[in-house]
């Protein structure tokens, strides 16, 4: 095999069975019209869709579909995918016509080739492998968004204070539920806003989520 491949597979901690494989997922269509990795990328797309939304459905449970969708949309989009593939040097392996410094590979044809990799990972280890390889380099974008989501409370109290020059005002609505998991219910209003409501199980989410609803509200 192509020792540059060698040191790919190294890289990664995945040693593939299906050489030939490996190697026409860095193919491009310009570099071999008929072997390359389109079909490759168009399934490792999907896979890269399925790990991700899963862990949105995990990540944020009370948040609703067109909410969990901007999220999917921010974390697989091109540039994202770009993004990874050059912090993993995917550059260095591709196989492409009239391109002799590495600048010259443009985001698009980094992130198809991204997904042709995580197709290729799919097809020879399996599901399990390509989860594992989407959440070690997706894991602290999927934290971001974890972060952002936890810090809406601070946002509102911010927004609040610079534009009412009042802080937020939460009150419990409702506590139920076994001590064990309870289930807390929350409203949160500033001046001249409705109320809204976030329901979890500690108090402090159900602050949160209604913080955010407020913010979205708001915006």
């Amino acid at each position: 095999m192509d020792k540059s491949l060698t040191n790919f597979q190294k890289k990664i901690g995945i040693n593939f069975k299906n050489e030939k494989l490996l190697l026409k997922c860095f193919t491009h269509k310009s570099y071999n019209p008929v072997d390359n990795n389109e079909k490759l990328e168009f399934l490792g797309d999907r896979v890269l869709g399925l790990i991700i939304s899963q862990n949105l459905l995990k990540f944020f449970p009370k948040d609703k579909e067109g909410d969990l969708d901007k999220k999917l949309a921010s974390l697989v989009n091109k540039k994202q995918c770009a993004n990874i593939a050059k912090s993993i040097n995917l550059q260095n392996y591709i196989l492409i016509k009239n391109s002799n410094r590495i600048s010259n590979i443009e985001n698009k044809v980094l992130s198809d080739c991204l997904e042709s990799v995580i197709g290729c990972i799919y097809l020879d280890q399996g599901l399990d492998v390509a989860e594992k390889f989407i959440i070690k380099n997706w894991k602290k974008y999927l934290n971001k968004s974890l972060i952002t989501e936890r810090d809406s409370k601070t946002k509102l109290q911010e927004y609040s204070l610079k534009t009412h020059k009042t802080l937020p005002i939460y009150k419990l609505i409702e506590n139920k539920g076994p001590r064990h998991k309870p289930l807390i219910k929350v409203s949160v209003k500033i001046k001249n806003s409705k109320n809204t409501i976030g329901v979890g199980n500690s108090k402090k989410e159900a602050e949160q989520i209604a913080a955010k609803k407020l913010l979205d509200i708001l915006k």
